[in-house]
């Protein structure tokens, strides 16, 4: 049975979608810049204070935990309220957070620092996760439907070009200006993203969908009434369903990569820091060039979508396997950075093309007033499949440690990954054409 295409009628001119898609470019490089520097200045103040190997993974373990637990009341939040109205408040409480925060961090020592930065990063995900989803939720209202892709596009690039700028740039300012200096630094990105996202203009349908909303009283059932609606919806979808499946077994078997990757480099074969960093930045120049190709695209909508979003990931898989080969090869620390550098770079170019294509495919096909909880639920599952339910990384930390040959690892789940993909194959082509409008 063919879906029912949202309505894309708000009157946003090309021009109009343009100057909205610069802001937002330059709000998420911004954002995404300073905050991912100030991480790892968080990290290594606190290697610093507690020596704890923890320092690096406390933000990893503590925003899916948030996200999971506050699922249901942001979900509900952004599919009732208007998004520039929630986007001021979480803005606004992220900075005074922020002042708190550095007001309070240097009263606390050695590990009693953890009590503020703990406190600090629930408001952060909790933020943080707002503003992810309800940007996604607002895109309607932001640019007309023909600039969807570029907005996608061009907010993924300003995000990857800020996971390349980022390390170096975090090591020469930590050296120059200590964590003091980085928490300023994030004061002052933050007010400059919310100048930005003021500047902008949400357009609002004219039945104003969130007039029905906005005087319900909230109790915990409605909540959860109104959540379930959106969980009925996705039941419903097919597509989305099967893309659920995929991406749970894929994110779980991609572990392997995460944690295989610097174990084998360093303690297998003996390499040291240096190729590790190189793959990394792979890795990015890949997301970032990958996004940039979308941008000059032009949009195709729903067409050949099955190829869109199958082939990368048949190229994702084989890329992990390729991955594998590498290590299983005999190779100096620099030809396993140039080709380990040139197979991530491979890797991160299919992943950010499957990643923008489903996020375009939702946008184009979910009801407005449904965005913000499908969008929620699925961030969640992605983003909460291995730190909830640690399985995987228990699992490929014994594999890995238990064998010297890390390769034949990746090279196995490569091939794991393929199969499952191929089984997918079917089930995937009937879902898109049975919902094709």
């Amino acid at each position: 049975m063919a879906i029912k295409q949202p309505d894309l009628t708000i009157n946003i001119s090309n021009h109009q979608s343009s100057l909205q898609i610069f802001k937002a470019a330059a709000s998420n490089f911004i954002s995404s810049l300073s905050g991912k520097m100030f991480t790892f200045g968080l990290g290594l103040m606190l290697l610093d204070e507690t020596h704890s190997a923890i320092s690096f993974g406390i933000n990893m373990i503590i925003s899916p935990i948030v996200g999971l637990l506050c699922l249901v009341p942001i979900g509900n939040l952004i599919d009732n309220y208007p998004h520039k109205t929630i986007l001021t408040g979480s803005l606004t409480a992220r900075t005074l957070a922020l002042i708190l925060f550095a007001a309070s961090i240097n009263l606390f020592t050695a590990t009693a620092k953890l009590i503020p930065i703990v406190l600090f990063l629930i408001i952060d995900a909790i933020s943080t996760n707002i503003n992810d989803t309800c940007y996604s939720a607002a895109t309607h209202e932001l640019v007309n439907a023909h600039n969807i892709q570029r907005l996608s596009s061009l907010t993924q690039s300003a995000i990857s070009l800020s996971s390349i700028l980022s390390p170096a740039l975090g090591v020469g300012l930590y050296s120059l200006v200590g964590f003091s200096g980085f928490v300023i630094l994030e004061i002052v990105a933050t007010l400059a993203s919310f100048g930005i996202m003021l500047t902008m203009k949400f357009h609002y349908h004219a039945t104003n969908q969130f007039a029905n909303s906005q005087h319900a009283p909230v109790t915990s059932h409605s909540q959860f009434a109104k959540f379930h609606s959106g969980l009925n919806y996705m039941r419903s979808r097919t597509m989305i369903k099967i893309t659920i499946l995929l991406s749970v077994i894929l994110n779980f078997l991609y572990t392997a990569v995460t944690i295989g990757i610097p174990y084998i480099l360093k303690d297998q074969l003996h390499t040291g820091n240096g190729p590790i960093g190189v793959l990394e930045t792979g890795s990015a120049i890949g997301m970032l060039l990958g996004s940039l190709l979308l941008t000059l695209l032009p949009p195709t909508g729903q067409k050949r979508l099955f190829l869109k979003l199958i082939i990368p990931v048949l190229i994702l898989d084989s890329q992990i396997l390729l991955l594998g080969v590498l290590f299983m090869t005999s190779q100096s620390p620099t030809g396993y950075a140039l080709l380990g550098s040139f197979i991530m770079g491979i890797l991160a170019f299919a992943l950010v093309i499957l990643n923008i294509t489903f996020q375009v495919y939702l946008q184009q096909t979910v009801p407005t007033k449904l965005l913000g909880r499908v969008v929620a639920t699925l961030t969640t599952v992605n983003s909460s499949i291995m730190p909830i339910m640690p399985i995987g990384t228990l699992m490929f930390t014994l594999i890995f440690q238990s064998t010297t040959h890390g390769g034949l690892v990746l090279i196995i789940n490569g091939i794991l990954l393929l199969g499952y993909t191929l089984l997918l194959l079917r089930p995937l082509n009937q879902a898109i054409h049975s919902e094709q409008p």
